[in-house]
């Protein structure tokens, strides 16, 4: 059904709302904030490339209290096992019989701290329940509930003992992006001492679970028009043509992208996907599924410089009636 106008008013208030709540925590970093909120409202889950220390911790945490939910933090280390992440069951002699015990994959919000610090079959263990929804044990499939989303997290300094994510999980993470250090005013208020320590304890909830699950849905009923449906096709496979890529986008990529700018759109109040919505989230949700060829990536040529390149030489429909 497609989103009425009166709804798609309510989404925007109730998003700006969740950002606002948010950026009270994670301060000066509204635009990370609106794409971390785009890409739960579109049924998916982010990849953060950080430095340690720059608020990953805070934005999780903060996020599930103004959801209502429930917040679990996974630090990767070389011998984590997926049991570790996933839960077990265990053997209840009283009861005579085998009871489940939850990971910590069961929350709302999952920070999944270094996951490139694990090895290869915990890194699976966790993207088969971020594609899944549920966790199977000994059989047995359990759910993890909704709202889910993880938020991984990868030092693009530190490398040694990491394990990279291969081309096929990344491609399963609906965006990519980078929160960076404060602005100056804003590490000047936080060297004062005038942010407390635990910040996103005081955050209070802005609204249901059950809520966000219904802005899921209504998300879902963005119009997209044949001519941007068009522009982002071409977009795609401008990055399988180009001579610097040796992998471009994916069709999961393409879907992720349809879903990223229907929750963009929305956020925005409009019941429609402009060219410019495409535009803004092209290079966080394509980059980083773009394998770049060797030679190319040693004269410094990266996924988001391809996707500038799309960009710019793609012709976006023009006609906004066209569009909508």
């Amino acid at each position: 059904m497609r989103l009425a106008q009166n709804q798609a008013d309510w989404y925007k208030d109730t998003f700006d709302a969740l950002v606002e709540n948010v950026a009270g925590v994670v301060l000066g970093k509204e635009s990370v904030i609106e794409l971390t909120f785009t890409t739960m409202l579109a049924g998916g889950h982010l990849l953060l490339e950080d430095a340690p220390g720059t608020g990953k911790t805070q934005l999780a945490k903060s996020m599930a209290a103004t959801l209502q939910g429930t917040h679990s933090r996974i630090q990767f280390t070389p011998d984590l096992l997926p049991s570790d992440v996933t839960g077990i069951t265990v053997y209840d002699q009283q009861k005579q019989e085998f009871e489940f015990h939850k990971g910590p994959i069961f929350s709302s919000i999952v920070l999944a701290d270094e996951i490139n610090r694990a090895s290869p079959k915990t890194q699976s263990a966790l993207l088969e329940v971020m594609e899944e929804g549920r966790v199977t044990v000994d059989g047995v499939s359990h759910e993890v509930g909704s709202p889910f989303m993880v938020i991984a997290t990868q030092n693009p300094i530190e490398q040694a003992g990491t394990y990279r994510l291969p081309e096929a999980q990344l491609d399963r993470f609906l965006m990519k992006t980078s929160i960076g250090y404060p602005a100056h005013e804003f590490m000047m208020k936080i060297m004062s001492g005038s942010i407390e320590r635990n910040a996103s304890g005081r955050v209070e909830a802005v609204i249901t679970q059950e809520a966000v699950t219904e802005m899921v849905e209504l998300a879902g009923g963005v119009h997209i028009s044949e001519a941007v449906l068009d522009y982002m096709s071409k977009l795609i496979q401008f990055t399988r043509d180009s001579k610097d890529s040796r992998l471009g986008v994916s069709v999961r990529g393409g879907i992720g992208l349809a879903r990223a700018v229907r929750a963009w759109a929305a956020s925005r109040g409009r019941t429609y996907v402009l060219p410019d919505d495409v535009k803004t989230l092209a290079p966080s949700v394509l980059a980083h599924r773009i394998v770049i060829d060797p030679e190319a990536e040693f004269s410094g040529v990266t996924g988001e410089k391809i996707i500038e390149q799309a960009i710019a030489k793609v012709a976006a429909p023009q006609d906004r009636h066209q569009a909508a």
